[in-house]
């Protein structure tokens, strides 16, 4: 893997180093903003968790050629290498709609499969834009349970405003997607068909908007019965 790649004359996206590191800072309010933007979660790090992996060579960054930053991503291991998370990506909002994203997701997606060839590569998210850049890369979606049992994976999650219903439905159901690129079930010959992102974008919506019906009347449900679990163990 190259460690450098210009992308269209404008931006150069590389392996992060410590030449980066006066940048960890701008990264982690440019994170923390857009997550209260979206009203999702992106895991709150510090500047010092985001050197660290720019010292470990596992993140991935995107500058100006005059050295502006642009767009920033890093990986994270689970169960002792046996799943990669791309995780953290975000590009500054003057940015985006570029396409830089989708070459930072390329290009960590090319460093974990260096690092840890035989890794399971996994994400969650409810982006549509980062769904399709993960399925242009072969991710497929998955089960909530195909994906780390670990508690520090879904510890990640703890700063979403959805994490309430992820821990209520211990773990098996949210409104994020998981997905996965596991390289042992990549077929060696046969090309994956396209994926159809103004076809499976309209569903995935429509899919989303009943998701988030069932899960509230669970709540609405749930939350009526400890009302009347309550109100008997007053009585008795």
């Amino acid at each position: 893997m190259s460690n450098i790649e210009i992308i269209s004359n404008e931006y150069i996206v590389e392996t992060a180093e410590d030449k980066h590191f006066h940048l960890a800072e701008t990264i982690c309010k440019e994170m923390e903003e857009s997550a209260k933007q979206r009203g999702t979660g992106i895991a709150k790090r510090s500047p010092v968790y985001i050197q660290e992996k720019m010292a470990e060579g596992k993140a991935i960054i995107a500058t100006t050629l005059l050295g502006e930053w642009v767009g920033f991503c890093y990986i994270e291991t689970w169960e002792h290498g046996k799943f990669v998370a791309n995780s953290g990506l975000i590009v500054h909002p003057d940015y985006r709609k570029s396409g830089i994203a989708k070459a930072i997701k390329r290009k960590a997606f090319e460093l974990s499969r260096t690092k840890y060839p035989e890794a399971k590569i996994i994400g969650i998210t409810t982006s549509l834009a980062v769904m399709k850049i993960n399925s242009d890369l072969g991710y497929e979606p998955v089960t909530f349970s195909e994906l780390p049992a670990d508690d520090a994976f879904w510890k990640g999650c703890s700063s979403c405003v959805n994490y309430d219903v992820l821990t209520r439905t211990n773990r098996k159901n949210c409104l994020c997607t998981g997905m996965m690129y596991d390289p042992l079930q990549v077929p060696k010959t046969e090309k994956k068909a396209p994926w159809d992102f103004l076809k499976e974008s309209k569903l995935y919506e429509r899919w989303m908007r009943i998701k988030q019906r069932i899960l509230l009347r669970r709540e609405i449900r749930e939350a009526k019965a400890r009302k009347r679990q309550n109100e008997l163990e007053l009585v008795h």
